[in-house]
């Protein structure tokens, strides 16, 4: 069996920090899950079993947010403040709009059901197949087929109930 190579990591980066983005909701918590993720890859040689660093890698990244939220469910809750909540990414600080839909959007998936946002993130985000994310997620191709359906359903429906932006054109229902 091969190897994964830790110098093919930075290549899965960006799809990584999106995927982990959309299953905590904050991109703080999405930067923190996918150094976790790497850590926890690099603690020790892994072998892939099908060749898919991608697959293997959001598999790893799923244990780790689940077993973060088992920890963390565990401990006290703290409320959080209005001064410490972040409405957009810095990033995309020049695009306002795009980045409180962004924002948005993320937080729509993370509000989702756990196997309704893992199957999203796997194929919409990721860009895994319907058989690889059913491979990574423990789940049959149909399974995978009808939650993400199911799930980017919930997210429609979520963002149409979210306000319009002033000077926007009212969304249309799908149905």
């Amino acid at each position: 069996m091969p190897r994964l190579d830790p110098e093919s990591l930075p290549v899965h980066v960006d799809r990584l920090y999106r995927a982990a983005w959309a299953l905590c909701g904050s991109p703080h918590d999405a930067e923190d899950l996918v150094q976790e993720t790497f850590v926890r890859v690099l603690s020790r040689p892994r072998l892939l079993r099908n060749d898919d660093e991608l697959a293997y890698l959001m598999r790893v990244l799923r244990n780790t947010f689940l077993s973060s939220r088992r920890t963390a469910s565990r401990r006290p809750h703290v409320t959080a403040t209005l001064e410490d909540l972040e409405l957009a990414d810095q990033r995309v600080a020049d695009r306002p709009e795009q980045a409180l839909e962004t924002q948005a959007l993320y937080g729509a998936i993370a509000e989702l059901p756990d196997d309704f946002r893992l199957a999203l993130v796997a194929v919409d985000i990721l860009g895994l197949s319907y058989g690889e994310a059913g491979r990574a997620l423990g789940a049959r191709e149909a399974t995978i087929t009808t939650r993400l359906h199911r799930a980017r359903r919930k997210v429609v429906a979520s963002m149409d109930e979210r306000p319009p932006r002033e000077g926007s054109a009212p969304r249309r229902s799908l149905d």
